[in-house]
């Protein structure tokens, strides 16, 4: 596994992500063009039709499979971030802080975390400028 930093720390899985959506997609486009070719020859569209939706489900469940477990890493990052602020600050995080800063901020060590979250409440910084600022990358290694 590669070191992690600014430049490198997205988890990327390419069977879920170019693969699988690549299915997708494309059975998704065949099966809208089936129904048209099927209404072009005055066929039976009911089976093309329940094709169409079983990749428009299979295309929600694919989005949604992802995004309810994010919420809940979310919700996590954020508990474990206030925490980690109170214990070096005996504060709660600044409540201007985003969610998304909150996220940007994990990878700062104890040393940079605190004046990173001062400024990022100051003056909103950008997750990515929060990232650039970084100087000793503090890897999040227990991801899925």
């Amino acid at each position: 596994m590669l070191q992690q930093n600014n430049a490198h720390h997205a988890r990327y899985v390419k069977g879920y992500h170019l693969v699988l959506s690549s299915l997708l997609f494309v059975g998704f486009i065949a099966s809208l063009v089936n129904i048209y070719l099927q209404i072009s020859e005055h066929n039976e569209v009911l089976i093309s039709i329940l094709i169409t939706i079983l990749f428009i489900s299979a295309m929600l469940a694919f989005y949604y499979l992802r995004q309810f477990p994010l919420r809940a890493q979310d919700r996590v990052i954020r508990a474990e971030e206030n925490f980690r602020h109170y214990l070096l600050t005996h504060k709660p995080l600044d409540s201007r802080i985003t969610m998304a800063q909150v996220i940007a901020l994990r990878f700062a060590p104890d040393a940079e975390f605190i004046v990173l979250a001062d400024r990022a409440a100051k003056e909103n910084l950008s997750p990515a400028e929060i990232k650039k600022e970084i100087k000793e990358w503090r890897a999040d290694l227990h991801r899925m």
